[in-house]
């Protein structure tokens, strides 16, 4: 279905994937409009998506008539079909399979400091429940307000565990996060983007978390600040890349992949691989519970169907390789801890 300008969505900035997706589309020169706050899609008698999450996009299907969709990997995907020029997924299938990898990284574990941060302190919980619902509805009054920060810093607060935050996993996302600062800092001395000198969708996934985390939230934004303040000015700088050339040679050798991302794709292998297997493990067996041991300690969270679709979509871009570009796929990721996920 033939998709016309300007693509609708439903967004907040306090939304990482929203941010996400706005960036992206400003590099791609895509016409958007963006929705600010719940009753203006209702207003506009837009559909609802199977989950609220944000951005909602309001686009056709094969019939032709519009529906809801919300996430942000198969709608970049889809968006680098309908549009051309300036594509954010690189053509070599090798770059392609690297760049999916991190992207899904970002897109599911740095997630995880990002939310474990924003609410698990107290001054971030506090600065974000006040903020976040003013996102939603610049217009509510001070009552209401003070009722929806209050709701809203509850409710995500007792959430904390979804995504495997507690007293005893916190060392392990925090030195997470840190050890991810320093990874990239090194990444962006060398070269401007993840995949060399223009910009892939996944550095949009990165950017989305560190908006989050460089930029709002208290306490990683000041380790961001003292650790990393080359990331915390990439994260500005990806903001708006729509000035930004794309040329044809802009994309990094495969061969210096090893090299230059090798320290993130172990970190990749260290936290995020053995919380996809353990979860993949637990849906099998039909646990609820998900147990695991990421870098020497112990975790556990709910198991997500979700992540284990991403295990899967995962191997399905592995297998979708050549003979060949498997081959040199398996050469950058042995050792990496990567290679244990793939089938």
């Amino acid at each position: 279905m033939t998709l016309t300008q300007p693509l609708r969505l439903k967004g907040a900035p306090g939304s990482p994937y929203t941010r996400k997706m706005l960036a992206y589309m400003r590099y791609r020169h895509i016409a958007y409009e963006l929705l600010i706050g719940d009753h203006t899609a209702m207003d506009l008698g837009l559909p609802k998506p199977k989950v609220d999450l944000l951005p909602t996009f309001y686009l056709p299907n094969e019939q032709g008539e519009i529906e809801a969709a919300v996430d942000s990997t198969p709608l970049i995907r889809r968006f680098e079909q309908a549009f051309e020029g300036r594509a954010a997924i690189p053509s070599n299938s090798v770059l392609g399979f690297i760049n999916y990898l991190i992207e899904d990284y970002a897109d599911e574990w740095l997630t995880k400091p990002m939310f474990h941060y924003r609410w698990y302190f107290d001054a971030d919980a506090k600065k974000a429940g006040s903020i976040l619902p003013l996102w939603r509805g610049l217009q509510m009054s001070r009552e209401q307000h003070d009722r929806a920060a209050a709701f809203v810093s509850d409710r995500q607060i007792s959430r904390l565990y979804v995504v495997g935050s507690n007293d005893v996993t916190a060392p392990v996302i925090e030195a997470s996060y840190r050890r991810f600062l320093e990874i990239m800092d090194v990444i962006i001395e060398k070269q401007t983007f993840v995949l060399g000198s223009r910009p892939s969708s996944a550095d949009f996934g990165i950017y989305a978390q560190l908006t989050q985390l460089a930029k709002f939230d208290p306490t990683p934004m000041t380790i961001c600040l003292q650790d990393a303040p080359r990331v915390l000015a990439w994260t500005d700088v990806i903001d708006d890349l729509s000035g930004q050339a794309a040329p044809e040679d802009g994309w990094m050798p495969v061969d210096d992949v090893r090299d230059v991302l090798g320290p993130l794709l172990t970190e990749i292998g260290r936290v995020y691989v053995p919380a996809l297997l353990a979860n993949a493990r637990a849906l099998k067996a039909g646990d609820k519970m998900m147990q695991a041991t990421i870098d020497g300690k112990p975790w556990e969270q709910p198991s997500f169907p979700y992540q284990g679709r991403c295990l899967a979509w995962i191997n399905d871009e592995y297998q979708k390789l050549n003979e060949q570009d498997r081959a040199r796929v398996n050469d950058i990721l042995a050792g990496t801890g990567c290679e244990d996920m793939l089938q």
